[in-house]
């Protein structure tokens, strides 16, 4: 949520931010201007009845005192009317005033590359070199179903399309990569680890910003404002939702796995094939709460954290800078790691780290108090995957197939896995 005083004075560089990110919001930008000026209004007209109910009130009491006149006058009953009149007024402008609010994304950085769609997006640096192979790689689908490992079939008669199930070696590789994942961030990076729930409020899900501008592309339980989490960007971020906290206790680091669910109402027709784009996957969230001072630095060490998980399993990868056109709503600024995949021959994202600025925690309510003291203010609030790990998954069948169709495990997750290749058995 942006800051109402941005869009009292500045309503036109909130509307020029939009329109970079490829959104024409100005009419709905000058309609949130009116109702506000018609809300302060309001408000200062209210605030004068009060007052003068309160006078008439004093005066009032004192004649009572004086007299047995107890009979309210006729200039009181018509104040009474006004007052309720417009406290009406003044709560449905203050709902639509907030529903606007709602649908306005975040204001991208100033380093933010200007640009309609990710083909303006920036590669900030590429980090190992792709893999050479005397045979013609294979991508992760072909190579599952030749292991026996990864049943798109019954997936599809389990669930329906965009479902899989993982059998043997590969449930196995995807437990295996949840924990390395977990011990990583919690033994060296210094993350605290929860397990929050699979669903979450829907109040919830407006404090991250998936809601109400994303609706379709979620799982909804009926008949209740419960979500399945599509990230657990949105428990551990609203861990703290309506709370103040101490300014000594930030940042705070946060790690979880959770199963992640969405709809891809957007996506029909992409990645019909294989596990790249599920209804249902696995990830590792990282979440920092943070001052606004420290949170430009603590995009580069999440994003950091994140990369270090693909150097250590030696894939390799690039870190892009996304444009404002390929933005996503609630981020002021994103760093997407995107992994190379032989069988598909390009780079494909498997983490996207984000800093949001106080958009969230002003959606969440999330404040700190400073040291020194003084009034509370909005933290900022980032988060990205630590990683995607059915992507993750995918990348080590790509990257380390074998030309008998096998697949070598990664040095570092040969104690987690018990062994050192998948085999056709």
């Amino acid at each position: 949520m942006l800051d109402r005083k941005s869009l009292r004075t500045d309503a036109e560089f909130v509307a020029a931010a939009v329109r970079a990110r490829g959104l024409d919001l100005t009419a709905l930008i000058e309609e949130w201007r009116i109702l506000d000026e018609r809300r302060r209004t309001t408000n200062a007209t209210l605030e004068d009845l009060h007052r003068r109910r309160s006078s008439d009130a004093r005066e009032h009491a004192a004649r009572v005192h004086q007299s047995s006149d107890r009979v309210a006058t006729e200039d009181t009953v018509e104040r009474r009317r006004a007052i309720a009149t417009l406290e009406g007024e003044a709560a449905a402008l203050e709902e639509r005033l907030t529903a606007i609010e709602l649908l306005l994304p975040n204001i991208p950085h100033c380093s933010v590359p200007v640009g309609a769609d990710e083909r303006a997006n920036r590669v900030e640096r590429v980090v190992g070199d792709p893999p050479t192979f005397s045979f013609e790689p294979k991508a992760h689908w072909e190579l599952g179903t030749a292991l026996g490992i990864l049943d798109f079939e019954k997936g599809v008669a389990l669930a329906g399309a965009r479902f899989t199930v993982l059998v043997d070696a590969a449930a196995r590789l995807e437990r295996s990569l949840i924990n390395f994942m977990l011990d990583v961030h919690t033994r060296e990076h210094g993350y605290r680890e929860m397990q929050p729930p699979f669903f979450a409020h829907r109040r919830c899900l407006i404090g991250t910003g998936q809601l109400p501008k994303f609706e379709a592309d979620l799982f909804k339980i009926e008949g209740t404002s419960l979500y399945a989490v599509p990230t657990a960007e949105v428990p551990l971020t609203n861990y703290y939702r309506d709370e103040i906290l101490p300014e000594a206790s930030l940042p705070q680091h946060l790690t979880a796995y959770t199963p992640c669910f969405r709809a891809e109402a957007g996506s029909h027709g992409r990645d019909v094939r294989g596990m790249i784009r599920q209804h249902q996957f696995d990830k590792v969230e990282l979440v920092h709460i943070t001052t606004p001072d420290e949170s430009w630095t603590a995009l580069e060490q999440l994003t950091g954290h994140a990369e270090s998980i693909l150097r250590r399993l030696k894939l390799p990868y690039r870190v892009v800078a996304l444009s404002t056109g390929d933005l996503g709503f609630s981020a002021a600024k994103t760093f997407d790691l995107e992994v190379w995949l032989p069988g598909h021959g390009c780079y494909r994202e498997i983490s996207s780290c984000s800093n949001c600025g106080d958009f969230q925690a002003r959606r969440a309510g999330i404040r700190y108090r400073p040291t020194g003291g003084g009034k509370p203010r909005f933290a900022h609030t980032l988060n990205g995957s630590g990683l995607a790990v059915g992507r993750t998954l995918i990348a080590i069948l790509e990257n380390y197939q074998q030309p008998d169709g096998s697949i070598l495990i990664p040095e570092v997750l040969k104690p987690y896995f018990g062994g050192d290749k998948i085999s056709r058995t």
